[in-house]
């Protein structure tokens, strides 16, 4: 009996069998494969050729490539230091076309392919050695090669077969002993064509969420100086300077401390795995205003400081240490949870809304004075007495209400955009697997949707 694997179309998932290979199918040493792909190492010089760390001369200037200016897939920004011709360095390899580079670096997947479609943008550059390139002979897809890079197969390998003491990175002889699975040209044409779809997909929508995240920022500079007006009535609007800059007269200016009950420090304890007691929010855990709650820890706590410190709907939680240092979270009462000591909280009262404060803590008003109160010192933070003196624009209720209203519908779409996002990221790398590994066919793919 031999190990196969399928996809399952009804459960969605791979299905493991001990049982004769399927029909069209092969044993390989990289397991089963149909039987009209080939396999070969990197070194093997019949389908690649490993290119050497070194640049010939060139004419003109170029811009230096670090791995750092890669981003998955892309250029997102290449550094500004200037090569300039006839000063050949081996510490910089030239582009070539036909040929995918990948970082050599452990744990780092970073992978640009430079074919004919992308000429303008080979001849624009130089690389560092923290580079490998594979230049493609004719029988194989570099876009087809950039796939298998950015595959867990292919880095859990690399990673596997990296050396080094101050740097973790793979050599030349380590890399030429890789062994990949490939189809005929016309199927590695298909199975590009399938998996840049999708990669089209997420930048469409990272466009589409930079686009929401624009229509915010502007939103809030419209909101936050002449209120939930329309555009074409804030000359109607009378306005008046206040020591946080142009706002509606009929607002007013308020600290924070006049306007919450006295913020609270957080609880200090060492956090846990075990269940040992509630949730125990930490600096850590707020990424981007949000929490996943199934990564945060427990922490042991007594009755009585559970009532202390739990948190209550409505609390904003300031973070007052680190490079994290004013960044905010809502809490919006659906977990148990205590805070930790690194974490401030402000509970607001009439006639300040929670969900106004918090929106007001993404304004350039707020960060420019957390920002003076820093001084410029990272590890300065903030405490309770700089909270409560900041300065914040109050106008009535009802326009409070409003504005929250508006920018809770903008991240709400936001979130949206984002899931939507991490749908296609996780559609990319399940169809990624089973298209390299023959375990769904083009033809099958086709007829399903079809």
């Amino acid at each position: 009996m031999r190990y196969w694997q399928r996809w399952d179309w009804e459960t969605g998932e791979v299905s493991s069998h001990n049982n004769e290979l399927p029909e069209g199918f092969k044993m390989t040493e990289l397991g089963p494969l149909p039987q009209n792909w080939e396999i070969g190492t990197l070194g093997s010089g019949r389908y690649f050729q490993i290119l050497p760390s070194g640049i010939d001369d060139f004419t003109g200037q170029k811009k230096y490539l670090s791995t750092s200016s890669i981003q998955g897939w892309k250029i997102e920004s290449p550094e500004c230091l200037i090569y300039y011709g006839n000063r050949p360095s081996r510490a910089n390899m030239q582009p070539r076309l036909n040929t995918v580079w990948f970082a050599k670096m452990i744990g780092t997947v970073k992978v640009y392919c430079f074919t004919e479609s992308n000429r303008a943008e080979v001849i624009k550059y130089i690389l560092s050695t923290g580079f490998c390139g594979i230049h493609c002979k004719e029988d194989v897809d570099p876009e087809y090669l950039k796939f298998i890079f950015l595959s867990d197969y292919f880095n859990t390998l690399k990673d596997s077969l990296c050396s080094g003491t101050t740097q973790r990175a793979i050599n030349n002889d380590s890399i030429s002993s890789i062994t990949l699975a490939f189809p005929p040209f016309p199927e590695q044409r298909a199975i590009t064509r399938v998996l840049s779809a999708i990669q089209k997909a997420i930048d469409t929508q990272d466009k589409i969420i930079a686009a929401v995240r624009e229509l915010k920022k502007s939103l809030m500079r419209h909101l936050f100086t002449y209120g939930p007006v329309l555009l074409s009535e804030t000359e109607r609007v009378p306005l008046k300077e206040t020591e946080i800059g142009l706002l509606p007269e009929h607002w007013e200016v308020v600290r924070l401390g006049e306007v919450s009950e006295h913020p609270q420090y957080g609880y200090t304890a060492s956090a846990t795995e075990r269940i040992v007691g509630p949730k125990f929010l930490r600096i850590t855990d707020v990424q981007d205003s949000h929490v996943d709650w199934s990564l945060v820890p427990y922490c042991e706590i007594n009755d009585t400081e559970v009532a202390r410190y739990c948190l209550r709907q409505g609390d904003i939680l300031f973070a007052r240490i680190g490079a994290t240092t004013g960044k905010t979270y809502y809490f919006n009462g659906t977990q148990q949870a205590v805070f930790g000591s690194y974490l401030i909280r402000v509970t607001t009262k009439t006639p300040l809304l929670p969900e106004y404060l918090s929106h007001f803590t993404a304004t350039e008003i707020y960060w420019n004075q957390i920002n003076a109160s820093k001084g410029g010192r990272l590890k300065q933070g903030i405490n309770i007495p700089i909270l409560q003196s900041l300065l914040l624009p109050l106008p009535p209720l009802a326009e409070q209400q409003e504005i929250a209203r508006i920018l809770t519908a903008v991240d709400a779409k936001i979130e949206k955009e984002e899931k939507r996002k991490v749908a296609l990221q996780t559609l990319f790398k399940t169809m990624l697997h089973l298209l390299m590994t023959g375990k769904v066919r083009i033809k099958e793919l086709e007829a399903l949707v079809a």
